[in-house]
C-alpha cells in the first residue's frame, strides 16, 4: 500500500482505478479515431476532423489535443495493453499535421507532445516521438522573449477590428508547458533549453504569485523593455481574483521545475501556492471556477481539483512526514469528493468528470473536458502506484 493515503481510504481508490480501467477498455475503442475535447450529447467531440487555422480556436492545433494520448499512454504503462499504444499513435499521427500548419501553435506545444510523443519515447523507445518532441521544444523555446526573460503564451489573433497585441503576454499556464525544455535540455544534453525554462520560471515565480500565495493568470510585459505592465482576470472571475484552475497549474507547474532542476525555491513557491489552495477548500471539497467568485452564479470546475490534487500528490513525496500529511489529505479529500459526487463511469457519458469550466465569463458551464479525465487518472493511478510521469 503506497504511503501517499492510509488503508481507510484503499477501497474507494481501488473501486476508482477499477472503473477507469472498466471506462477506457470500451472507451478507446470507441474513440479510438478521435482527439476528444468534450461531448456532445454524452459522445466525445473530434478536434482532429477539423484542419488547424490561424487563430489556433479549434481543430488539430487546440492546444488540449495531447489529453487523450496522455490517457492512452497512461492505460498503457498500467495496463501492458499493446492496443492503447496503438491507438495513442493514432493521436501522434494526426497532431503532426500541425508543424505544416505552423501557424495555430504556440506555447501549448508542452501539453500537446510532452502526452502524445514523448511519452511514447519515453515508454517505448520511439524515435519518431523523440523527434517530434525536440522539433517542438525548439518551437517552444523560439517563443522565448530574451530582454523580459518569459515565453510569450499565444498568437495574435488575425488582424481586424478584434485583434490583439500578445507580444507581451505570460500565462501562468506556461509552467505545465516548460517540463518539454527539461527533458528536450537533458535528452540533447544542450542546457539552453534549461536555461529558458529557468529563466521564465524565475519570471513567473517573481511576477504571478502574489504575497498571499494567490496566483495571476495573465500578466503583460513591454516586449520591447521586459518591464511589467499590468495583469489581467483572464479566465477567472475578474482582475485580482483567484482562478482556481490558474491556481492548480501553478502548484503543480512549480512543482514540476523543482522535480527537473532540485532548485528549492521552486519547491518552497509551490509550497506557497498549495497553502493558499488547501486554506479555500470548502468542507465538501469540491472545487469553484474563481475561489473569489461570488455566490452566484456559482460554478464549479473539476479540472482544478484533478489538477491540484496531483501536484499536491507530487507536493507530498518531496517533503518530510511531518509535513506530507497537510498535502496528501487535501489532495485525497478534493479526489473522493470528485469520486463520489461529479464521476460518471458508465456508457451515458464518454468523460469522467461532469462538472468542467474553461472559464469563469463563458456562455457554457459545467461540462465535460478531457484535461479533467486525464489529471484525475493520473491521480488516481498515483494513490494506487500505477501512474507514470509523463513530464
Amino acid at each position: 500500500m503506497t504511503m501517499l493515503f492510509s488503508m481507510k481510504n484503499a477501497e474507494w481508490v481501488s473501486e476508482a482505478e477499477k472503473k477507469i480501467s472498466e471506462k477506457m477498455s470500451w472507451l478507446s475503442e470507441k474513440s479510438k479515431d478521435k482527439i476528444p475535447y468534450t461531448t456532445v450529447a454524452g459522445t466525445h467531440d473530434d478536434r482532429s476532423d477539423k484542419a488547424g487555422n490561424f487563430s489556433m480556436d479549434d481543430g488539430i492545433n487546440w492546444w488540449t489535443n495531447g489529453f487523450w494520448g496522455g490517457m492512452l499512454w497512461q492505460m498503457y504503462h498500467q495496463s501492458k495493453c499493446e492496443r492503447y499504444a496503438e491507438i495513442a499513435r493514432n493521436s501522434e499521427k494526426k497532431l503532426s499535421v500541425c508543424f505544416e500548419d505552423f501557424y495555430g501553435l504556440h506555447h501549448d506545444v508542452g501539453f500537446m507532445f510532452l502526452l502524445t510523443c514523448v511519452a511514447d519515447y519515453k515508454l517505448t523507445g520511439s524515435l519518431e516521438g523523440r523527434r517530434v518532441g525536440l522539433h517542438a521544444a525548439n518551437l517552444l523555446a523560439g517563443r522565448f522573449n530574451p530582454v523580459g526573460k518569459f515565453i510569450r503564451a499565444w498568437n495574435d489573433a488575425p488582424q481586424g477590428e478584434n485583434a490583439q497585441d500578445h507580444r507581451g503576454w505570460a500565462i501562468i499556464d506556461s509552467m505545465m508547458n516548460i517540463p518539454l525544455l527539461y527533458w528536450a535540455s537533458k535528452e540533447t544534453r544542450d542546457p539552453r533549453f534549461k536555461h529558458i525554462a529557468m529563466m521564465h520560471a524565475d519570471t513567473l515565480m517573481e511576477h504571478f504569485v502574489r504575497k498571499d500565495g494567490s496566483v495571476r493568470h495573465i500578466v503583460q510585459f513591454n516586449p520591447e523593455t521586459g518591464e511589467m505592465e499590468r495583469d489581467y482576470g483572464g479566465q477567472g472571475y475578474a482582475q485580482g481574483s483567484c482562478w482556481t484552475r490558474g491556481q492548480a497549474w501553478g502548484l503543480y507547474g512549480f512543482m514540476m521545475s523543482f522535480i527537473h532542476t532540485g532548485e528549492v525555491r521552486y519547491l518552497d513557491t509551490a509550497k506557497r501556492i498549495a497553502h493558499y489552495f488547501i486554506a479555500n477548500i470548502p468542507e465538501d471539497g469540491l472545487i469553484t471556477v474563481d475561489f473569489r467568485q461570488p455566490k452566484t452564479p456559482f460554478w464549479y470546475d473539476d479540472t482544478a481539483a484533478a489538477i491540484a490534487s496531483c501536484g499536491l500528490l507530487a507536493l507530498a513525496e518531496a517533503v518530510d512526514e511531518l509535513e506530507r500529511d497537510i498535502y496528501n489529505q487535501a489532495a485525497v479529500k478534493m479526489l473522493k469528493a470528485l469520486y463520489e459526487n461529479h464521476c460518471d463511469f458508465s456508457k451515458d457519458s464518454d468523460c469522467f468528470l461532469q462538472k468542467c469550466t474553461a472559464a469563469y465569463h463563458d456562455q457554457e458551464h459545467e461540462f465535460c473536458i478531457i484535461y479533467g479525465d486525464y489529471f484525475f487518472m493520473e491521480a488516481i493511478f498515483r494513490l494506487k502506484e500505477e501512474s507514470v510521469y509523463l513530464w
